[in-house]
C-alpha cells in the first residue's frame, strides 16, 4: 500500500516533521546512517535560548518552549548564559546583549558564577538564567516513537538513491528497496539540495558550515555542572558544561565543499581553546574528545519550511542551522498546518519569511 509521506533525513528536523505529519496520514522515515540524529543533530551543542537567532527563528523559540517544557515529560534543564567580551570587543558585545536582551552583570558576580573567569580579562558581562539544556537523545527518540505509534516507520541504514515523480506523488529507492508516497519530505540537513535535485527540483543554495568542538576536563577540578554557557562576544567562541567536563567551540562557520561526515582540524580547535583560555585562569593541558558537525544555512539564514511552489508535494524541512533543536516543535507543527490546509499559529509574515517560496521568485 502506498504510504502518505516519506521524510528523507532522520535528524531532528526529520523526525519532528514526521510525528507531526503522522496526524495526517501513514509516514515512513529514511535516514542513510545507522542511527538516528547521526550527523549535526548528535553534535548539537543543543541549548534552547528564545531570543538567539532573527526575528522569524525567535518566533520559533518562543512558540516551541511549550511542547520543549511537555513532551515526554518536558525536555529541559536549567543551564543559564552567559556573555563575555575582552577589551576591544565593546561594540559587538553591545549588539549582542541587545539583540538578546540578556542584563548587564557586574565582573565579580561573573566570577562568583564561574570561578575560572580572569577578571583583569573580561571588558563586559552580561547574564540571565532563562537559558536551557535540552535533551536531544529524549526529544527525537519521543518524535520517533510517535510516528511509529501512529502506524509509520523509521528505517535507519537506508541511504536514498533514487527518487522519481509519478502520477500520484514518488517513488524513493533506500536501502534497496522502493517505496512510493503520495508526498515526499526533505529533512536531508547538508544534503538537503541534493535530495532536491535528485527528485527534480530546483535547489536553494543550502551551505553546509563546519563547527568544531573539543572536550576538555573541568578547569581545575572545579564542579561545571551549574555553570552557564559562556558564549564570546559576537558568538567567537562558546564553552558548555557537559557530563561532569567542558566542550569548547570556537564556533567557526567554515564553508565545505561537500556535505560529508565532518571531523575537526586541530588547528581549529586549538584557536577555539585559546579563545576559551583568554578568559580562564586554569590553563587547558589536554582534550579528552573532539568532533565536527555540519549545521546547513539557507541564503538567507533562515529555516525554508513548507511545500515547494513550483511541485507542492515536494516538502522541504531544512536549514535549521544552529537553530533545529530549540526550534523544532514549532517548525514541525508549521509544516504539517501547511500541508494540511489549516491556518497556521505563527504571524503570517513569519510563515512567509520560512517559506520556500521566497526563493522561487523572479
Amino acid at each position: 500500500m502506498d504510504l502518505d509521506f516519506i521524510v528523507i533525513g532522520g535528524g531532528i528536523a526529520g523526525v519532528s516533521a514526521g510525528a507531526r505529519l503522522s496526524e495526517l496520514g501513514t509516514v515512513l522515515l529514511l535516514e542513510a546512517e545507522p542511527a538516528l540524529a547521526y550527523h549535526a543533530s548528535g553534535r548539537s551543542a543543543a541549548l534552547y535560548e528564545s531570543r538567539y537567532g532573527k526575528d522569524a527563528v525567535i518566533a520559533l523559540n518562543i512558540a516551541s518552549r511549550a511542547d520543549h517544557e511537555s513532551l515526554d515529560g518536558g525536555v529541559l534543564s536549567p543551564r543559564g548564559l552567559m556573555i563575555l567580551a575582552a577589551h576591544g570587543e565593546e561594540e559587538a558585545f553591545a549588539a549582542d546583549i541587545a539583540a538578546m536582551e540578556l542584563p548587564r552583570i557586574p565582573v565579580e558576580e561573573a566570577v562568583a558564577w564561574v570561578p575560572v573567569l580572569d577578571p583583569s580579562a573580561i571588558a563586559g558581562a552580561a547574564a540571565h538564567e532563562d537559558a536551557w539544556d535540552i535533551d536531544t537523545d529524549r526529544l527525537v527518540q519521543h518524535f520517533a516513537r510517535t510516528i511509529r505509534a501512529a502506524g509509520g516507520a523509521v528505517r535507519t541504514g537506508a541511504p536514498v538513491t533514487g527518487i522519481a515523480r509519478t502520477a500520484t506523488g514518488w517513488e524513493v529507492t533506500a536501502g534497496g528497496e522502493t517505496h512510493a508516497a503520495r508526498q515526499l519530505v526533505n529533512a536531508a540537513g547538508a544534503w538537503a539540495d541534493r535530495i532536491a535535485a535528485m527528485a527534480g527540483i530546483d535547489p536553494i543554495g543550502i551551505t553546509p558550515l563546519r563547527r568544531s568542538v573539543a572536550r576538555i576536563p573541568a578547569p581545575g577540578g572545579h564542579d561545571v555542572s551549574r555553570w552557564p554557557l559562556l558564549l564570546g562576544a559576537g558568538e567567537s567562541w562558546y564553552a558548555k558544561p557537559d557530563a561532569g567536563a567542558l566542550i569548547v567551540s570556537p564556533a567557526e562557520e567554515d564553508p565545505v565543499a561537500e556535505p560529508h561526515d565532518a571531523w575537526p582540524e586541530d588547528l581549529v580547535l586549538a584557536e577555539g581553546i585559546a579563545r576559551y583560555q583568554r578568559f580562564a585562569t586554569e590553563e587547558v593541558t589536554r582534550v579528552t574528545s573532539s568532533w565536527a558537525g555540519l549545521r546547513s544555512f539557507s541564503p538567507d539564514r533562515l529555516l525554508v519550511l513548507g511545500p515547494d511552489p513550483v511541485d507542492p508535494a515536494f516538502i522541504w524541512s531544512a536549514g535549521q542551522g544552529g537553530y533545529g533543536f530549540q526550534t523544532a516543535p514549532a517548525a514541525s507543527r508549521l509544516v504539517a498546518d501547511l500541508v494540511a490546509g489549516r491556518a497556521p499559529a505563527l504571524d503570517a509574515g513569519i510563515v512567509a519569511a520560512l517559506s520556500p517560496a521566497r526563493f522561487r521568485r523572479n
